[in-house]
């Protein structure tokens, strides 16, 4: 099978996106991931299958929906009359219920698309990433080296068109496959969610050895590394972790391909997917970042010569 002939299993596509890598970029969403974060903003990607998503305030229990779907998902509550969807059957991504909803209540999470369709998609934009001075496509998720195979191919086919190219990750992928992808990538975006494991496990549903193995791996090997990290009051933003990050990275601190840090305060722009999902968001406080506290933790790195960014969603 030509590379081009592969399938990537993706979940949304963002244009004009300036938050994920140097100028205008291209957000492809691969679907599927390893971790399980309890602050996650996609809990539709985590999955590598169709997900229903279901915006109930929107639905007027017209009962459409079960006519059209064949795997008797979409169902009317014989008592209430009221919509619901069946959680235990299968989607098999045929959108019929969707096309059907006159309310465009529903939607189907998850595509297949053809590696080269996906690369036409961000030459769409070619103008703008120069225009915009190193712009290109950063492929996220869920997690894109979960599809190694098929992120790897989005790369080559970029590469081959001059795009300048980028993923964000989670790092948690086989030493092997992160390095078979390293030599089209321009730039990881590298995430670091917690420094001590055990800590780590509770928070994400791993440990985090192998991410941070896979972290000084590329950072070795001159492969150029922004790091991540999401921060939530109270959850990975006391000072004891952030001396552990410090002293993780101070030996790269002076490598011209570690591209320093960005900290990404804790948002709740993915709350409201839980309700469409029908599931509990993992979160019952309320983790917001203090700004005074924020100061301090930028400091703490600046002040250890890394440079540091402060990244608003």
């Amino acid at each position: 099978m030509s590379s081009l002939e592969r399938k990537a299993r993706i979940f949304n596509v963002q244009k004009y996106n300036t938050a994920d890598g140097p100028g205008v970029r291209t957000l492809v969403f691969f679907q599927g991931c390893p971790l399980r974060c309890k602050w996650c903003a996609n809990p539709e990607g985590l999955e590598r299958k169709y997900r229903v998503m279901m915006k109930y305030n929107l639905c007027i229990d017209c009962g459409k929906c079960v006519q059209a779907c064949p795997q008797g998902i979409h169902q009317i509550d014989p008592e209430t009359k009221k919509h619901v969807v069946d959680r235990t059957k299968t989607c098999i991504g045929c959108r019929r219920c969707e096309e059907a909803c006159l309310q465009h209540a529903i939607s189907i999470v998850g595509e297949d698309k053809p590696i080269s369709e996906i690369i036409d998609i961000v030459k769409e934009d070619e103008m703008f990433y120069l225009a915009s001075g190193g712009g290109g496509v950063t492929l996220g998720g869920g997690e894109c080296t979960a599809q190694h195979e098929a992120c790897l191919n989005v790369l080559q086919g970029c590469k081959q068109q001059g795009i300048n190219t980028a993923i964000e990750t989670c790092g948690y992928t086989s030493q092997e496959n992160i390095l078979k992808i390293a030599p089209f990538v321009d730039l990881f975006l590298f995430d670091i969610k917690q420094m001590d494991s055990d800590r780590h496990f509770e928070l994400t549903g791993v440990h985090n050895e192998r991410i941070l193995e896979n972290l000084s791996e590329l950072l070795h090997r001159r492969y150029n590394v922004k790091v991540r990290m999401p921060v939530l009051h109270g959850y990975n933003d006391s000072d004891e972790e952030f001396d552990a990050l410090v002293k993780f990275l101070t030996p790269f601190k002076d490598l011209k391909n570690f591209k320093g840090v960005d900290i990404l305060p804790y948002h709740k722009l993915g709350v409201g997917k839980y309700t469409q999902l029908d599931q509990e968001y993992p979160i019952t406080d309320d983790p917001s970042m203090p700004e005074e506290r924020l100061s301090e933790i930028e400091a703490k790195i600046r002040n250890a010569g890394i440079e540091v960014n402060i990244i608003r969603h």
